[in-house]
């Protein structure tokens, strides 16, 4: 399953890509996030490996995510693997006529299982508003501050 999210964030294109590129920063906007753990690599450059740990109510998730293109403040490319499926992101961002960001993420999902192949099919919308809500709680961290640590 493919689809594109597309955000504005009324911040300078510097300002997005200095907490865009901050692992500090992920609890401030990934919901969910308990920690980020470096695996392999240079931090935060090509190759680079970290496994992100997730806990939704009483479920937790793992991910594996490899950076696959890191082209700042341009571009950023990764790949997040868990025992259910395989996700590609491609990043994009681009500095608009007003003087802020636009936010463009392509997603690819590919199913690693026959249960999240069925949840694919009949869900695909749940997948993209999701991707729609991390984005969106960016916007709101990258603007006001606003945290969903502890949300």
């Amino acid at each position: 399953m493919k689809y594109t999210t597309e955000i504005k964030v009324n911040v300078p294109l510097d300002e997005f890509i200095k907490k865009m590129d901050n692992v500090e920063n992920l609890k401030h906007w990934q919901r969910g996030l308990v920690s980020a753990e470096h695996i392999s690599g240079d931090p935060g450059e090509l190759g680079a490996k970290m496994k992100l740990s997730y806990k939704f109510g009483k479920r937790k998730m793992e991910l594996i995510e490899t950076i696959t293109k890191r082209n700042f403040p341009n571009e950023f490319h990764a790949n997040y693997t868990s025992k259910s499926v395989h996700n590609i992101q491609q990043n994009y961002f681009e500095k608009t006529n007003d003087g802020f960001t636009k936010w463009t993420s392509n997603s690819e999902f590919l199913p690693l299982n026959l249960v999240m192949r069925i949840l694919l099919f009949l869900m695909p919308g749940t997948f993209k508003k999701q991707s729609l809500k991390y984005m969106q709680d960016f916007k709101n961290f990258a603007e006001n501050g606003t945290s969903v640590n502890n949300a």
